[in-house]
């Protein structure tokens, strides 16, 4: 099993597109970058701790492969939409 850390605004949708994929064997939401070791939702959501939103992608590379999943990401981020991915 191999793992990938995508960030494209807010994990929940992400989440549940990479979740449906074939080879995806489980995902985690949580946080990346920023100042607070344990930050919650909602400090995250303010802005001011400086984190992202990610999803953590666990998957099978015998089903879909590391260039799938990034295929993935640009499929549903925009990367000209602040704080929203383009799903």
């Amino acid at each position: 099993m191999t793992k990938a850390l995508i960030g494209a605004g807010c994990f929940w949708g992400i989440e549940e597109y990479y979740r449906k994929l074939n080879g995806v064997i489980d995902t985690k939401v949580g946080y990346s970058g920023g100042k607070a070791v344990k930050p919650t939702y909602e400090e995250v959501c303010t802005g001011k701790t400086g984190h992202v939103e990610v999803v953590q992608i666990k998957f099978d590379e015998n089903m879909i492969s590391f260039q799938q999943i990034l295929n993935h990401f640009w499929k549903c981020h925009d990367p000209t939409q602040l704080n929203r991915q383009g799903l």
